[in-house]
């Protein structure tokens, strides 16, 4: 039988952050900083054809946490959508919120929950060494993934020093 040889040597390095993004607005703006500013120093790049940036989004999710109390203001239900945008999100949001037969369904007053809402970003970088690599970001972490070259995590890391909400 034949064996697997290894042929890269990826790494990954999580940064697990002192308290949560506060909401969708910081994080929000914490992302597009990084895709205008390409702090990272990010190059463009041409693959099968297809031009892109040097910093791109891959992937995004975000859910909305809706709570429904009784009259005592108890929990008595609870209700997520995991939606693909921010503007998804805050629409589900509304939508939720405003549905009279779903609040008698369930049978109390529907309340968004935004300290609960959970958000995902993964950029997809592509280094001046021709390395692609992926940072992820969520309420709680960053997350880098795929990099072999230890110079794009010191990159990324001195970036993050500098954003409070990083911390």
């Amino acid at each position: 039988m034949a064996d697997f040889i290894e042929t890269t040597n990826t790494k990954s390095a999580t940064r697990e952050l002192a308290a949560s993004i506060a909401d969708v607005a910081t994080f929000q703006s914490i992302i597009q900083s990084v895709i205008d500013d390409n702090p990272f120093g990010c190059t463009a790049y041409t693959q099968s054809g297809v031009s892109h940036n040097g910093v791109e989004v891959n992937r995004e999710s975000y859910t909305v946490k809706i709570v429904f109390e009784d009259n005592a203001a108890e929990k008595i239900g609870t209700l997520s959508v995991k939606c693909p945008t921010v503007s998804s999100m805050n629409s589900a949001a509304g939508a939720i919120l405003a549905d009279a037969d779903l609040a008698v369904a369930v049978g109390g007053d529907p309340v968004r929950d935004a300290d609960s809402d959970t958000y995902s970003c993964q950029l997809k970088c592509h280094d001046a060494n021709s390395e692609t690599y992926y940072v992820t970001f969520s309420r709680d972490k960053v997350r880098i993934s795929s990099y072999e070259d230890n110079s794009i995590l010191t990159v990324v890391e001195t970036w993050a020093d500098t954003v409070a909400a990083l911390a």
